[in-house]
């Protein structure tokens, strides 16, 4: 049997866990945004051990999300089972930030974790983070915030019930408010549960920063209505900022076997005295315990009641250690590995191959990387502050409109990027940039390049970011000075508000509409 649970379990950008038990089997969902495929899957035996096992949404049919804005895309998945069949429901958000929300709701479901997934069901646009809840009964059941988008209003307008029919594959009657939070306000990221005599609902509030909570309601019918637990909020961290895990909220319930009780919530760590969470916001676990009078509780009640703990007794469960995964990728295989993503536009043969050059990645280079519709980038989560990472390219740009290299990227507007590319003077070079908010920067002086392969690294340590190269049969030499990682955060973002985390990964950019071809040999991520 594991001893511990080290929190975080999920580390690096792994936000919003719904968390679900089958059997044995443990499962979370957490949300993708931007990226794709959407909704990454996670499995455990123990609750000490996490293995990547996919993505649901993979397939063109069910997400697109070109022209989805930054931090837009995939929030807050529901994953369910019933009746031997695995659900889930997520909102795709088309618009938000500024008023209205475009925020659309579907259903897929799969005989497997590991899928095939269907294609979407809709279900509705009235607002974001749907759940979806089986009842004894055999009813099925929809939650998800009210979005008032009209001025002066609470946006926040409540936690919306509608009933949902699998044969007819629609919601049914008319949407009733069952529940409109505590005053702390934000109230969103519903799941029900029920237990004896009891709904429970557990909420979100406090907004996704420093205030972020859960709550717990609960009501005798699934209408409400509903009370508050009087010593809310169940969870939380806005009393004290030396906590190691800030920002926790939007939890999800479950039991084990032997019926130990835990919750799934997101974390952020932060770094330095700005206090910014480089890697995002992460999946974490907390042990809790039912009241006499049957309210949750933290098992490891403090005076506040409700600080995250970062380590905790694992469940009494034989211990599941998963194999290691590989630190290098040398694109040997005709699929990308579970590791990568894609901005947006779903990987295909039109811009992105595994077989065209044996035991390499190709990209044909298209759009900037502050387009918000076909970029030509794959990339990884940094889940370590203490990392490297190196790749090879080869590639012969003719214009300075054509580029490829090594990124480290938050969203469009906020990332690093150590490119190929040509100059008048110096023909093929290497250059720096930096995008702090939209605003391009060049972070080093370009140099010029000899033929042949290129080798790239980064390293990250802490809030400092340094870049290397190497042409082919040189050593490695620095790239520019040291870089702020720390702007690559939600924390740093135009409003402050941004829902995603670093990635690191390679690109390929053609202005010039000729499709530039760059070849990747391997790429390498290393935490230290």
């Amino acid at each position: 049997m594991s001893e511990w649970i080290e929190n975080p379990v999920l580390r690096g950008f792994h936000p919003d866990p719904s968390i679900l038990r089958v059997g044995g089997d443990f499962y979370i969902a957490s949300s993708t945004f931007e990226w794709f495929p959407g909704v990454r899957l996670h499995h455990s035996r123990d609750l000490v051990h996490w293995q990547p096992i996919g993505y649901a949404l993979d397939r063109a049919s069910q997400l697109d999300l070109r022209g989805n804005p930054r931090s837009g895309g995939v929030w807050a998945p529901c994953l369910s089972y019933a009746q031997g069949r695995f659900y889930l429901v997520y909102t795709n958000v088309r618009a938000w930030g500024h008023g209205f929300m475009d925020s659309h709701n579907y259903l897929v479901t799969a005989d497997r974790i590991e899928g095939p997934w269907s294609d979407p069901v809709y279900l509705t646009s009235s607002g974001f983070d749907a759940s979806l809840f089986h009842d004894h009964d055999g009813r099925k059941w929809l939650t998800s915030i009210v979005w008032d988008h009209r001025p002066g209003a609470n946006r926040f307008a409540g936690i919306l019930l509608q009933e949902y029919s699998v044969s007819e594959g629609r919601l049914l009657g008319e949407p009733r408010v069952i529940y409109e939070g505590t005053k702390r306000g934000l109230t969103e990221g519903p799941h029900l549960y029920r237990r004896g005599d009891y709904y429970y609902l557990m909420v979100a509030e406090g907004g996704t920063s420093w205030e972020h909570a859960a709550v717990v309601a609960r009501a005798n019918r699934i209408d409400g209505p509903y009370e508050t637990d009087p010593r809310e909020p169940l969870l939380g961290a806005e009393h004290d900022p030396g906590l190691a895990l800030q920002k926790t909220g939007h939890a999800s319930l479950v039991d084990t076997p032997s019926g130990e009780w835990f919750i799934a919530h997101l974390c952020g760590r932060p770094v330095g005295p700005e206090r910014r969470c480089i890697l995002g916001r992460e999946t974490a676990l907390q042990r809790v315990r039912w009241t006499a009078d049957g309210w949750l509780r933290l098992d490891h009640e403090s005076a506040s009641g409700h600080d995250p703990t970062v380590r905790l007794p694992a469940p009494r469960l034989p211990a599941h250690p998963f194999e290691r995964a590989a630190t290098r990728d040398d694109f040997d295989e005709p699929v990308l590995s579970r590791h990568w993503q894609t901005l947006r536009d779903a990987a295909n043969d039109s811009w992105l191959s595994l077989t065209a050059r044996p035991s390499h990645l190709r990209l044909i280079g298209r759009e900037s990387l502050q387009s918000l519709h076909q970029q030509s980038l794959v990339a990884r989560r940094v889940q370590s502050l203490d990392c490297r990472v190196e790749t090879s390219v080869e590639v012969s740009p003719i214009s300075f409109q054509q580029m490829a290299g090594l990124v480290c990227f938050y969203d469009d507007q906020n990332f690093y990027y150590a490119f190929v590319s040509h100059d008048a003077k110096l023909g093929r070079c290497l250059g720096l940039l930096r995008s702090l908010n939209g605003s391009l920067q060049q972070a080093a002086p370009v140099v010029a390049l000899a033929p042949g392969k290129v080798l790239l690294a980064a390293e990250l340590h802490g809030s400092e970011l340094r870049f290397s190269y190497a042409s082919d049969g040189t050593k490695l030499q620095p790239l520019g000075s040291v870089e702020d990682a720390t702007t690559l955060s939600d924390e740093h973002t135009t409003m402050g508000i941004g829902f995603t985390g670093t990635f690191v990964g390679v690109c390929a950019q053609d202005l010039t509409g000729r499709r530039l071809a760059a070849d990747f040999d391997y790429f390498d991520y290393s935490e230290r």
